[in-house]
């Protein structure tokens, strides 16, 4: 069977199909600019996961060094204070040995019927030393380097007497 076609239909079918290969060669580029615009897509959202991923990991070591650097700091605070403590104790012992290290000018020595009993850094001391023994805890005068006692240190049962130190008299 033949067909005849007329001219004027043979050019709009021509016309018909050149138009269809220009929308159909259009919708290729489209197509190729679609599937490169998802390509793009897909690698961009890649990077992103893998920047993120790369944030997670840096934030969550970031936490775990805040929270390192959290119980440094209390240690620090800790030690502080300890050294805080341990300053005013060193300077409470300085003072205390400070005090001490005054150097005595003289020492009394408690005399027992003219014998030497013991040695004292203070008056005080040696009256309290002399009553433990059984002195009398009144009746204490003072005596002085100057003037000799009017009684023989032999007769009388306790006597203190103030001894200079340092001196080569």
């Amino acid at each position: 069977m033949i067909r005849i076609v007329r001219t004027r239909t043979l050019n709009a079918l021509r016309t018909s199909l050149t138009e269809a290969q220009t929308t159909a060669s259009a919708a290729r580029e489209e197509a190729e600019q679609h599937q490169w615009a998802s390509e793009l897509a897909t690698d961009s959202a890649i990077r992103a996961e893998a920047a993120l991923e790369k944030l997670q990991t840096a934030a969550l070591q970031r936490a775990v060094d805040v929270a390192r650097f959290e119980g440094e700091l209390e240690g620090l605070r800790a030690q502080s204070l300890l050294d805080t403590e341990d300053r005013q104790a060193l300077r409470m012992l300085l003072r205390t040995a400070r005090k001490q290290a005054t150097r005595a000018d003289r020492v009394y020595v408690l005399l027992h019927f003219g014998e030497l009993h013991s040695v004292h850094t203070t008056r005080d001391a040696a009256e309290i030393a002399a009553e433990a023994e059984g002195a009398p805890r009144d009746g204490w005068t003072s005596s002085t380097t100057c003037c000799p006692s009017p009684a023989p240190a032999s007769e009388v049962p306790w006597r203190i007497r103030p001894v200079p130190l340092g001196d080569t008299r």
